[in-house]
């Protein structure tokens, strides 16, 4: 059965809870952290060797929709009615907003040592305890706009720069791709060197703590952010239906420096061994509000 996500303004206080609850049951199960380590195990990057799937790549986004979809329906085992909202971070810019409400994801960490000590995900009340991570508490951590280095969130100016790509992805197929909108939006500076991130990496330095890197998900508010990734793909592909849905369509070749380091249209996704095809279109699974 399709079901819908919502933009997170738009959840009632009923349906906030039911989220964060589910959430909740998954982490005493372990489940939750079994998701945080298996995007630690696949964050890949440029510089690492071997194949890299779920970041600094083209099937960024297919391999994310994988990963969310998993994630939804394991909070629907707990929870049929609940799906995951999406967090429009060109809209809802600031600590203010309802997402960091005491009873939603909480706020910002204290200046101390940045743990979240409002919400239900804080480590005070017991039920939020970080144990995949490179950090040495065991407390959940943000930063709102990184006051030592201040940064903003993506602007819609900023997201619509990416969305007027008219190609998907583009070589060298990593972090460097001066053009394409799968590295426009995912949002890796252009330069080696550059400070400048943009749109989606833009989001996870803003949340800083624990969003940076790969334990982000260990945060919640991941979840929220990709499903608005999620989102602005899915409307990219509807501003573009004669443009290539995947690229590369045939694997780099021996001479390549991406040479069995990125997937192409027909290859199959780790760590479910699913054709990356079958995630490059959701209107049979959810929808969104």
């Amino acid at each position: 059965m399709v079901h819908t996500r919502q933009n997170q303004n738009t959840l009632t206080k009923a349906q906030k809870r039911r989220f964060v609850d589910a959430v909740l049951a998954l982490k005493r199960s372990g489940r939750y952290d079994e998701f945080v380590r298996t995007h630690i195990e696949f964050y890949v990057g440029d510089g690492d060797g071997g194949l890299r799937v779920a970041h600094m790549t083209p099937s960024f986004f297919p391999w994310h929709r994988k990963f969310l979809l998993e994630f939804e329906r394991a909070l629907q085992k707990v929870d049929s009615g609940v799906t995951v909202p999406y967090w429009d971070w060109t809209v809802d810019r600031t600590p203010a907003v309802s997402l960091w409400g005491d009873d939603f994801l909480g706020g910002n960490g204290r200046s101390a040592d940045r743990q979240v000590t409002t919400g239900p995900f804080a480590h005070r009340h017991g039920h939020w305890n970080i144990t995949e991570a490179v950090t040495d508490g065991d407390f959940l951590m943000r930063d709102f706009g990184r006051p030592q280095a201040p940064v903003e969130l993506p602007s819609k100016a900023e997201l619509a720069d990416a969305m007027a790509e008219p190609r998907y992805d583009a070589e060298p197929w990593n972090s460097l791709a001066t053009s394409g909108f799968r590295n426009k939006l995912e949002g890796w500076p252009l330069r080696r060197g550059d400070r400048t991130w943009f749109n989606h990496n833009r989001v996870h330095r803003w949340v800083s703590g624990h969003m940076l890197g790969a334990g982000s998900v260990n945060d919640p508010v991941f979840w929220l952010h990709h499903a608005f990734v999620d989102l602005c793909w899915s409307r990219w592909r509807g501003r573009n239906p004669k443009a290539d849905p995947y690229l590369p369509v045939q694997p780099p070749g021996l001479g390549s420096s991406q040479h069995g380091r990125v997937l192409a249209a027909g290859d199959t996704m780790p760590p479910w061994d699913i054709p990356l095809r079958d995630m490059l279109e959701h209107a049979s699974l959810y929808r969104y509000a």
